[in-house]
């Protein structure tokens, strides 16, 4: 039962996804440099992007409250993390990983692979063929209590009883009541251009609009060519600066997606935004684009005569994931194949992806979480998760896990830092032992910065098979110790060293010295009652540390110094002396 659960999860998700995952703007150096494209991931409602003009070699991020600080340059990037347990995650690709890759597909273009060599790379056993429908109607906006639509030329609105009505260039303000001049339209109604283009939400459209009214509120349906619908899809999909062979793959997967999941039962076939496609209109539009459209006009692929459900996404990391892997239900076409040319793509690496263990417990909604331990599919992207927290595991799919994390794709690792310091202060002149976990994050070194001071280097950790490790450390002063590994410093924790304090009972009085020898520390008589220690007398040490404090003739039981000398020191206490 729980496997069915994970795999109907998945296949969930992925159905939210829409096509792509989708692709990031940067585009390598020399390819569209110049270009910038909104990239757009997959939500349930609408679309969120990622707009991205520069990258660094590498992707760090972090996810805490504790976080000290994240340094970037165009090289390296380290990621600092106050939490005690750090989970450290790296990966590859971005994106569901299901269909064609669309760095990949640029880079077999860049290699002399034709548009549909390419189609055929990524839909195994699937031909090209005539696409069913010449025409679409693409939902734009619904819910609205107003809305303005525009031509600068002359244009009709045609009621839904046929009455026509010529209009002037313009705007034409609507509500729900669908009035022009005090005169009725009877919904829906089809405002067509005569000569130009029309306008709504300050965007232009091919076309027509058809407003209709739903549940008392306006909805702007975009009826139009099918080649011009991809006019504006296909810039929003992949930078037009691209080779013409991979826009052609683009434009012929964006066209056999379309018709693939048409809207059943509705006003519409299509959503704008990643329910089915990001559709930005003339806006998008963009010559290299339109001429690799309109040179596979009407070519959908086609798999036993029936057109191709072909997903698309952004960076595969080197292999594509096949639809029983991602939604546990085999489709022949969608299988998993090599990727080996979109390693161009800035996420074909990523990471690393560093977390406070805390917040992501809280992110998945359990008390603690003492592991994440993954169990990989074909494609060696996870498919299973199980979230080990003190009440037992707590399972979720792969898919579910990078979007509660907000990970690039599935395809990842988990490493694990974490750091605990001795239970008690260390003694001045004595050692005490960290204890922690580096797994699965390389070589790990453990760093030290006193108070006062740098970060240096202590000792490389030599973990066991399962992580742990132990290491001494001989701190002069209060010190802070963390992990450190390569673009990652995490598990921070504080190591108190206290005075060591040595005192002798004599006649009246308790004399002694504390280590390091410091002048003008605080130090306290305590005198024990029952189990309540309570202060006798404050003094201060002399210049070589020595003190002499009075027992004042009372009738404790014990007495005890406490030493407060500062300096990055905790307290300290001297050994119980019992009264004579």
């Amino acid at each position: 039962m729980l496997t069915r659960a994970l795999l109907a999860a998945a296949a969930a998700a992925l159905a939210l996804a829409g096509a792509a995952s989708a692709f990031l703007a940067t585009s390598p150096a020399g390819v569209g440099a110049t270009t910038t494209t909104a990239t757009t991931t997959a939500t349930g409602t609408g679309s969120a992007t990622r707009p991205t003009t520069t990258r660094p070699t590498t992707t760090t991020r972090t996810s805490t409250a504790a976080t000290t600080t994240t340094t970037t340059s165009t090289t390296t990037t380290t990621a600092t993390v106050a939490a005690r347990t750090a989970v450290v995650l790296n990966g590859h690709g971005w994106g569901h990983g299901l269909g064609m890759s669309q760095w990949g597909a640029n880079g077999f273009a860049q290699h002399g692979w034709t548009y549909d060599r390419i189609l055929a790379h990524y839909y195994r056993s699937t031909t090209l063929g005539p696409a069913p429908v010449a025409r679409v109607r693409v939902l734009l906006l619904e819910g609205a209590r107003t809305l303005a639509i525009r031509s600068t030329k002359a244009w009709r609105a045609t009621g839904a009883d046929g009455v026509t009505v010529d209009l002037p260039a313009g705007t034409i303000p609507l509500t729900p009541a669908l009035k022009y001049k005090n005169l009725p339209l009877v919904a829906p109604v089809t405002f067509s251009p005569l000569t130009g283009v029309l306008a709504v939400g300050g965007k232009q459209y091919r076309g027509t609009l058809v407003v209709s009214v739903a549940k008392g509120k306006l909805q702007v349906v975009n009826s139009l060519g099918l080649e011009a619908y991809l006019k504006g899809v296909v810039p929003s999909e992949m930078p037009s600066a691209w080779p013409l062979e991979a826009l052609k793959a683009q434009a012929v997967a964006a066209r056999s997606y379309a018709l693939a999941n048409l809207a059943k039962g509705r006003t519409y076939d299509l959503y704008s935004d990643v329910r089915s496609q990001v559709y930005r209109g003339i806006a998008a539009e963009a010559a290299s684009t339109s001429a690799a459209i309109d040179a596979t006009a009407g070519e959908v692929v086609l798999y036993d005569g029936k057109v191709a459900t072909t997903y698309f996404f952004s960076t595969s990391g080197g292999r594509t994931a096949s639809a029983l892997e991602a939604t546990g239900r085999s489709i022949p076409y969608l299988v998993s194949v090599p990727d080996p040319y979109d390693d161009a793509s800035p996420h074909h690496n990523w990471g690393p992806v560093v977390l406070d263990a805390a917040n992501v417990a809280k992110r998945l909604n359990v008390p603690a979480v003492l592991d994440l331990r993954t169990t990989l599919g074909p494609s060696a992207r996870v498919q299973r998760v199980a979230a080990v927290t003190p009440l037992g595991e707590t399972f979720f799919t792969g898919s579910q896990l990078r979007t509660l994390l907000g990970l690039d794709s599935t395809w990842f690792t988990v490493g694990w830092l974490s750091l605990a310091p001795p239970k008690a202060p260390v003694i001045y002149g004595g050692a005490g032992s960290v204890t922690g976990v580096a797994r699965s994050v390389g070589a790990a070194t453990l760093e030290a910065r006193p108070r006062g001071g740098l970060w240096q280097t202590v000792r490389t950790v030599a973990p066991a098979a399962n992580g742990s490790f132990a290491a001494i450390v001989k701190p002069q002063v209060t010190t802070e110790y963390r992990l450190a590994t390569a673009g990652v410093r995490a598990a921070l924790v504080k190591v108190g060293v206290a005075p060591r304090v040595t005192a002798r009972l004599g006649a009246g009085s308790v004399s002694g010295n504390i280590r390091p020898a410091l002048g003008g520390a605080a130090v306290q008589l305590q005198g024990q009652t029952g189990a309540t220690w309570t202060t006798v007398v404050s003094g201060v040490t002399d210049a070589s540390g020595a003190f002499s404090l009075a027992t004042g003739g009372g009738t404790a039981s014990a007495y005890r110094v406490r030493a407060a000398p500062g300096h990055g020191l905790v307290p300290g206490f001297s050994a119980a002396l019992l009264a004579q």
